[in-house]
């Protein structure tokens, strides 16, 4: 799931439910600079689906996106959905690294929920464990062969050159957390269906999962709640938000309950997290995905968990010409992924 070397040049592609987002930079070194981007919106759920009709269009719809937001490289560095890979910290015994390496072949098997054969895997050394000082923490990555394979089919027939698959959570922390942050930090990704929660320190991972609700789960209850169609709904839902004092607070009860399902999950990673981190205290929480920009829902995660909450900036890390500033900042919450996948170190 890494990157080729000698690669000069790629683009980041997030491969979303609803949306594709293409990202490509320039330049060396912590920030660079942003030289195209682009996305495109795609219908039913061909972003998913295995049929090959299917994987068809979506390498049409891949091929158009690149081809609008004029990038010119084949060579592409692409997402992979989290509820596509298996995330994990273990504890490890202190090895040279081709010792260590051994050691985890023989040992996932009884860690990742698919064979190892049907696998790949990836992994990296994160520092002392916080259980056992004489043992170290790895970060461990499993992804199903038959998915990447087929991703990898679908691109390259599409024309590309895979360069890296990389998993999206690991992207998010890349674009959305500063580059000298060491204070942990939770990131959420509020995608159409589901919602990506990630627990970084220090920039890795240490917690990643992916939450059954979305924008779409938010938008369903408030059409089930206010009894009208999905289009005023929708309409309503990013106007009024969580305002109590908006509309009687007809918005807020009607999508309240899975607001709180979603909050409910966001619980219990925090308390999962914190039994392997005592001593660990959350410093911020940073929301983006289409759902973010819902108005007083960064205030109502603040509320509930006491915990400082910014919307998230996919271009904190990148530089771009001033006048482009409010027409990137419109369209950040759906780009962290793919800017993430940009940054990527070659």
């Amino acid at each position: 799931m890494s990157i080729l070397s000698g690669v000069s040049e790629f683009f980041g592609l997030d491969i979303g439910t609803s949306l594709l987002r293409a990202v490509q930079l320039s330049g060396y070194g912590p920030v660079k600079a942003l030289n195209k981007y682009g996305s495109v919106g795609i219908s039913g759920n061909i972003s998913v689906s295995d049929a090959k009709a299917d994987q068809l269009k979506l390498a049409d719809a891949i091929r158009s996106l690149v081809k609008d937001a004029g990038i010119t490289t084949k060579n592409v560095a692409v997402g992979i959905p989290s509820n596509r890979v298996f995330t994990t910290v273990v504890d490890m015994e202190r090895l040279s690294p081709a010792e260590l390496a051994k050691t985890i072949k023989y040992q996932a098997d009884s860690i990742i929920p698919t064979p190892l054969a049907e696998s790949k895997i990836d992994w990296a050394p994160l520092g002392d464990s916080p259980k056992d000082p004489s043992k170290v923490e790895v970060l461990l990555s499993s992804v199903n062969n038959a998915y990447i394979e087929s991703r990898l089919d679908m691109l390259e027939g599409a024309g590309f050159n895979v360069v890296a698959f990389e998993p999206d959570t690991f992207a998010l922390v890349r674009s959305l957390i500063a580059t000298d942050v060491a204070a942990p930090q939770m990131v959420l990704d509020i995608g159409t269906v589901s919602t990506d929660l990630v627990i970084a320190v220090k920039g890795a991972p240490r917690l990643t999962r992916s939450i059954p609700v979305g924008a779409d789960t938010i938008l369903k209850a408030a059409v089930h709640g206010l009894n009208i169609d999905p289009a005023q709904a929708a309409q309503f839902l990013y106007k009024f938000g969580l305002s109590k004092a908006k509309l009687e607070g007809q918005v807020y009860n009607a999508i309240i309950s899975t607001i709180d399902n979603l909050t409910s999950e966001i619980e219990k990673s925090i308390k999962f997290f914190q039994t392997r981190y005592p001593n660990i205290i959350i410093d911020r929480i940073i929301v983006t995905g289409g759902a973010s920009t819902l108005p007083e829902f960064p205030l109502h995660i603040a509320n509930k968990f006491g915990i400082n909450v910014e919307i998230g900036n996919s271009w904190r890390n990148i530089t771009f010409p001033s006048g482009k500033q409010d027409e990137l900042l419109s369209v950040s919450n759906h780009f962290a992924v793919a800017a993430g996948l940009a940054e990527r170190s070659t």
